[in-house]
């Protein structure tokens, strides 16, 4: 099987629905595929989190896909998200000084990909 890390640090929107779409279309095609949110994507958390948002019904499909593997904690508190993340109950990433480890997901065989 093959397996993806998407890293997604760009808060865009219009970047964001291409790791959705993504991950989606991988685990569809039969691959493992997680989405680690870092960064500035941290941001968009509240506002996925709103039904009124464009993005939130492929949010809320990957979601159920259990295609998102977490929300990097430092970035999440540095940027004030991290009570959002927490209420939409993802899980809080912090091998490495409060951050996701690219390696823990190479050590697994995943291939990686940032956005």
């Amino acid at each position: 099987m093959k397996k993806m890390a998407l890293f997604v640090f760009n808060g865009d929107p219009m970047c964001f629905i291409h790791v959705l779409l993504n991950a989606l279309d991988m685990k569809e095609k039969g691959y493992e595929a997680k989405i680690i949110i870092e960064g500035a994507a941290t941001q968009l958390i509240p506002e996925l989190a709103r039904p009124d948002h464009p993005l939130h019904g492929l949010w809320e499909k990957s979601r159920a896909a259990g295609l998102v593997e977490g929300v990097c904690r430092a970035c999440a508190k540095k940027l004030g998200t991290l009570d959002a993340a927490k209420a939409e109950g993802l899980p809080l990433l912090a091998d490495i000084a409060g951050h996701p480890a690219m390696t823990r997901y190479r050590d697994d065989g995943f291939e990686i990909i940032s956005f």
